[in-house]
């Protein structure tokens, strides 16, 4: 998952407003105790981020996957 895909799934899934005070102030314990921009900065995976926002956050695992994938020219 690239970063630009990560914050095109996190808009999706939470709405842009909601979506960057989770990834600003949501400690997600399953990267170590980082928020989600705090992982990308230190290079942690963005799928890895991503599926730890969303069993964090409750999201349905129906929803987990192939989200924030741009569709195709």
């Amino acid at each position: 998952m690239r970063v630009s895909e990560f914050w095109l799934a996190v808009a999706d899934e939470f709405g842009e407003a909601y979506g960057r005070v989770l990834t600003h102030d949501l400690v997600l314990g399953d990267v170590g105790g980082l928020t989600a921009v705090q992982g990308i900065a230190k290079g942690v995976r963005t799928r890895e981020i991503w599926l730890a926002l969303c069993r964090a956050c409750d999201v349905p695992e129906s929803r987990w996957y192939g989200v924030g994938q741009r569709e195709p020219k």
